[in-house]
Formats: structure tokens, C-alpha cells, sequence
């Protein structure tokens, strides 16, 4: 028995064996570049069909669906769908996406963040770095209506009266309201020599002015100086571009070679522009290792900007800030107020105190928003507040009047508004035009054509075109060769310069 069973468990092993060396066989007997290439077109079968599936299946299997990890835009992928399937008529994709990313900045209720599609941006970065065409203003949108923060120097929105201040109703008889600035700054722009018609609302209660102004080129130029008696040089920054920083130092240096010996820094109706300009300016004035700003990003803890080493002027200086002076601006003054004791002169400045950052898209557009707050070197927070002057001047009261627009006609016998504006500008400048009560009468009369002798224009009397020009431009005339503000920081330096001379004595 025993050796019966080794015998079956022998022949069981051998059978074992036998079937465990059996070959493969047809079943994978197969040269390897016939495998491969089997595979391969296996796979581009199954690639094939898959497009085919996408392409032509149903439109469930087309449909945008959410990324898990992205779930909060679950009720914009719906919307989209929705709009593109129900809509009755076929939607432009790439503007529904621009309004959607609009109204996430919208949302945001932030004046100073905005989302610009690829005309908006490439005027934007025009108005920084290079000359471009329009009136010259800057603006910003603030409770859904179009404000001016200030006009340009020398531009055609300053010679038009335009003020900071001012809201923008309507542009071509189109309403802005509820625009974006980049939106509105798209219509008010323009080619050079041709005409935008702007309905201004000035004031609370004040009827709004129509003017039209004609476009032109703005000059990228941002810095302007005139050596005053006393050796005192007066300086004018209109805007902080890319070239702001080396425009101020070759004035300056110029200045310094015929002997300066005090400098009033004139900020005012400055908008503002890059931050790095106003640092670059700062570090001229700032002793070395002092701060001149700080920067707070999300959750972070201020970065402090201190001076460097390099150029500087140790000169005795005033700053000159009204509410037409922001951003840059502001920094700028803050800066030399408590790392230099600079004194500030004027009237309390606009008070934005953060800090944007332009992101380009692939497409061309911007992405605009906010990213932090700017402290003064003290660490104060000036966003809406402005800083405050050490020295309050303000602006005679004619410097408020509202412009007048030319295309009216005024003459004996008419009462407007517009016609008492004209009677105390008049009386501003000397010509005695009699009761300022609106009403164009025989001394209204009288006193124009002594504007239009001193002009040389013809003396009809009337008050209109050419006549209402000269008169606006006398009244600006006069607004800058008696610039109490100007005088004032003037005072300070020649002060300042005096008890310097007695301490080296």
C-alpha cells in the first residue's frame, strides 16, 4: 500500500511538472514590436472615440462642471450654463466672463480696485509712462458718481475750470453714473482736437455746468520750478511717473548751481501715480536709516522703507497740499512732515492711504486692486482722513466760483445764475460791475467791455466766447500771482533761512 501510494504521489509530481513546463503556447508567443505597436493603436482607438463622445454626444457630456476643490463657483459655472443654453439668443462668451469679473470687483466696494479690459488698461498705463490724449484729469469713482481728484497742469481740464471735487454726470450727453472710472475714462478720452461736451455737477445744491472741452495731447513732463527772490525755489510736482524722480533731481541741480537756498515743494492738485517715485523723491530730502514709509500687506506686519545713502538736500523746506493732492502725494509730504520736520502748508490733503497693484492678463486687460494700506513713518493711517496742515491757508473764495460756459450768450437785459457768476468774477478783477444779483444790466455792460478793451477784443458788451476766455484766464492770472498759500510757505522758508544765518553768525 505504502509503496502504491508513493507510486501515485510519484506520477502525481511527474504530471505536476509536466503540466507546470508545458509552454505558452499561440496564447502569448508574440514579437515585442508587434506588441507595441498593438498597444499604441489600441490607445489612439480609445482617444478617437472619447473626442468623437465629447463632440457629438449629448450636451450633458459638454457641460462646464465645477472642480471639487473649487466648489464656491458652483453658482457661477450654473449661471453660465444656464444663460448659454436658455438665453434666447446666443451670448458673447468672452463679455459675460468680463462682467462677471467685473462684478467681483464691484463687490468689493473699493474705489481704488478696478478690472480693466484690454482698451481700459492700455489707456491706464498710457497716462503713467507716456504722453496721451485727452482733457488732462484725473478721476475715480466714488458712491457710484464720476469725481475729478485733479486736474493735470496746463491741461485743458485745468484751463476749462475743471475742480477737484467736481462730479462728471454726463459725457456727450451719455450718464455715467454707476461707471467705473476706467469706463468713463474711455469716453472722456479721445483724439487731440476734437470736442467732449461734460455736464459738472459742482456743489450741493449748485445747477450743473456744461462745458466742452477740446482733447489734446498731455505732456508726460510732471515737474516744473521758478527760482523765486530769496534764492528760494519753488517747485511744482503734478504727477509721480516713471520719470518724476529724475526730472526733480535735474531741477534741483540746476537750482542748486545758481545758489538755492530754500525750497517750497508743491504737491498741490497732485493725484498721486507710483509709489516708488515718491520714495525715489523722499530719499532726496530723508537722512539716511530714517523711515519714509510703511507698507502693510494682509495679515502681515508693516514692512518699513527707511532712506538710503546717496544725494541730499539739506535746505530748509516747505510743502504746499490741498484736497486735489493724494496717494503718492501724500506719502511724499508724510515723509519729509516727520522724518525731516518739513512744514505743510495749505489745506487738509484727500487722504488715500493704500496701495495698488496691476496685474496683466494674457488677454491684455488689468486686474487693478488693492493689496495693502501705507502708514506715514510715524505709523499713521491718513486714508480718508488727508493730512492734516501744520500751517491752514485756504484758497481765496473767487477761486471756488464755477467756470462759466462760453457758448452762453449774456447781454443787457438777461438774469441767470451764470450771469452772477460772471458779476463777482468781474468785481474779483476790478471792473465794477455792480450788484452781483444776476441780472445783466447797463454797469454789467460797462464793465465787460472794459474786460474786452483790455483784451482787445471788440467792445460789444456781451459776454460770451472769446470774452468769457479772457475772463476765466484773468481770474487765474490773478489767483496765481497772489497765491496766498504760495506766499505763506514762501514765509516759512525765508524764516527758517534767517534763524539758520543767525545760528552760523
Amino acid at each position: 500500500m505504502d509503496e502504491q501510494k508513493k507510486d501515485g504521489l510519484e506520477q502525481q509530481q511527474e504530471q505536476t511538472q509536466q503540466v507546470e513546463m508545458k509552454p505558452a503556447g499561440q496564447f502569448i508567443q508574440m514579437k515585442p514590436f508587434k506588441f507595441i505597436m498593438l498597444m499604441f493603436f489600441t490607445i489612439l482607438i480609445t482617444a478617437g472615440l472619447t473626442i468623437f463622445a465629447l463632440t457629438f454626444g449629448e450636451k450633458k457630456v459638454v457641460e462646464v462642471k465645477v472642480p471639487i476643490e473649487r466648489a464656491e463657483f458652483t453658482k457661477l459655472y450654473e449661471a453660465f450654463d444656464m444663460l448659454k443654453d436658455k438665453y434666447y439668443k446666443d451670448i458673447e462668451d468672452e463679455k459675460v466672463v468680463d462682467g462677471a469679473i467685473n462684478g467681483m470687483f464691484d463687490a468689493l466696494e473699493d474705489p481704488y480696485s478696478d478690472f480693466m479690459v484690454k482698451d481700459e488698461a492700455e489707456q491706464f498705463n498710457s497716462g503713467l509712462s507716456s504722453s496721451f490724449q485727452g482733457i488732462g484729469a484725473e478721476i475715480q469713482e466714488r458712491n457710484g458718481f464720476i469725481t475729478v481728484v485733479s486736474p493735470i497742469k496746463n491741461s485743458p481740464a485745468e484751463k476749462a475750470g475743471l475742480l477737484p471735487k467736481d462730479i462728471i454726470l454726463t459725457v456727450d450727453g451719455k450718464s455715467i453714473q454707476g461707471f467705473s472710472a476706467s469706463e468713463a475714462v474711455a469716453l472722456i478720452r479721445g483724439e487731440k482736437g476734437t470736442p467732449v461736451k461734460l455736464t459738472v455737477k459742482r456743489g450741493e445744491n449748485a445747477e450743473p455746468i456744461q462745458m466742452t472741452i477740446v482733447r489734446d495731447d498731455i505732456p508726460v513732463e510732471t515737474v516744473y520750478g521758478e527760482m523765486l527772490d530769496g534764492d528760494i525755489a519753488h517747485i511744482q510736482i503734478t504727477s509721480f511717473s516713471e520719470e518724476t524722480a529724475k526730472e526733480l533731481e535735474k531741477i534741483l541741480a540746476e537750482y542748486e548751481g545758481k545758489g538755492m537756498k530754500g525750497i517750497v515743494l508743491d504737491l498741490r492738485q497732485n493725484p498721486g501715480g507710483y509709489l516708488n517715485a515718491a520714495v525715489e523723491i523722499s530719499n532726496l530730502f530723508v537722512p539716511e536709516g530714517k523711515p519714509i514709509v510703511q507698507v502693510q500687506q494682509k495679515d502681515e506686519e508693516p514692512e518699513i522703507t527707511n532712506a538710503a545713502a546717496g544725494k541730499k538736500y539739506n535746505l530748509p523746506v516747505t510743502v504746499l497740499v490741498d484736497n486735489g493732492s493724494a496717494s503718492a502725494s501724500e506719502i511724499l509730504a508724510a515723509a519729509l512732515k516727520e522724518s525731516v520736520g518739513a512744514k505743510i502748508v495749505g489745506e487738509t490733503s484727500f487722504g488715500k492711504g493704500t496701495v495698488q497693484n496691476v496685474t496683466p492678463l494674457k488677454d491684455g486687460s488689468n486686474l487693478k486692486f488693492t493689496t495693502g494700506k501705507w502708514l506715514t513713518p510715524n505709523g499713521n493711517w491718513i486714508n480718508e482722513k488727508g493730512i492734516e496742515p501744520d500751517v491752514k491757508v485756504a484758497y481765496p473764495a473767487y477761486a471756488s466760483l464755477p467756470i462759466i460756459d462760453p457758448t452762453i450768450e449774456m447781454k443787457d437785459g438777461l438774469q441767470s445764475e451764470s450771469i452772477k457768476v460772471a458779476e463777482e468774477m468781474l468785481e474779483v478783477l476790478g471792473y465794477e460791475p455792480g450788484k452781483a444779483d444776476g441780472i445783466f444790466d447797463q454797469f454789467t455792460e460797462r464793465a465787460v467791455k472794459k474786460l474786452q478793451a483790455d483784451n482787445k477784443l471788440e467792445e460789444t458788451g456781451i459776454l460770451s466766447n472769446e470774452t468769457t476766455y479772457a475772463l476765466m484766464d484773468a481770474l487765474r492770472a490773478k489767483m496765481k500771482s497772489e497765491d496766498p498759500q504760495l506766499l505763506k510757505a514762501k514765509e516759512l522758508i525765508s524764516d527758517a533761512k534767517d534763524q539758520t544765518e543767525k545760528k552760523t553768525n
